[in-house]
């Protein structure tokens, strides 16, 4: 796994990339001090399969360089590693495409577990508390798997206790048709409505309505809300509808 490092912090980028190339042999890691750095990089090498991003950077917003480069390197994944805990930065970050947000105070174990679930096609959410500016001590990450009966929704997680949003006790209560849990599979990838309706055949408007009942029946009202509801489910009842790693 090659990845980019993106901190303008020399001490902070030094450790990161010591701790990020000890998870695994085959890991390699390039540190960039700036976001022109890391255009530049980006621009003559295209072997990374994964972007860190600090939000921070002397020269540019994260979130900027973050919309930059999810425009202009779709299918390379970006997960922001910011020393922020804000809910509102987390759901920011997801709601512009990045497929995960890590604390830098997380572990080194869950940051692992983080980084695989993303290269695997999740989103990786820290637990968090909305309308605080503190998030609660990280717990390991549960990764959600499909379970039987519930085709093809895989590789889920995103833990947030105490998010408020009115979830239920499990998948399975919600009474999704099999399109619409194909749908919510998609969705939770990060996936927009032509891709999914590209992948299952179907119109764009057919997509829209199959979302909108996905979110009805979370009781949220964006996609970013139901991958959060989602992960409660994953961390309130594992058993429920999903199976479960560590």
């Amino acid at each position: 796994m090659r990845v980019l490092l993106i901190d303008d912090h020399p001490l902070i980028l030094a450790a990161l990339q010591t701790v990020i190339q000890g998870l695994g042999e085959d890991v390699q890691v390039l540190g960039a001090d700036s976001a022109a750095q890391a255009r530049d990089t980006l621009k003559s090498r295209q072997d990374f399969d994964l972007v860190l991003l600090d939000l921070n950077l002397g020269d540019a917003s994260g979130f900027d360089v973050l919309e930059e480069f999810r425009a202009q390197y779709p299918s390379l994944p970006v997960v922001v590693i910011s020393a922020s805990d804000r809910a509102s930065d987390v759901i920011r970050a997801i709601d512009q495409g990045a497929m995960g947000f890590i604390p830098k105070r997380t572990g080194n174990d869950v940051l692992a577990q983080a980084l695989k679930l993303v290269m695997s096609g999740g989103i990786y959410v820290p637990p968090m508390s909305l309308g605080s500016d503190v998030a609660p001590e990280p717990e390991p990450v549960a990764v959600a798997e499909a379970a039987p009966g519930n085709a093809k929704l895989n590789q889920v997680q995103a833990l947030a206790s105490q998010a408020g949003y009115q979830t239920t006790a499990g998948l399975e209560s919600l009474q999704l048709t099999p399109r619409q849990t194909d749908v919510l599979a998609l969705l939770l990838q990060g996936k927009p409505n032509k891709i999914i309706a590209r992948e299952l055949g179907v119109s764009v408007e057919t997509i829209k309505d199959h979302v909108a009942a996905v979110l009805k029946a979370l009781g949220v009202s964006s996609r970013t809300q139901a991958v959060l509801a989602v992960g409660q489910m994953v961390q309130r009842q594992p058993n429920a509808a999903f199976t479960t790693f560590r």
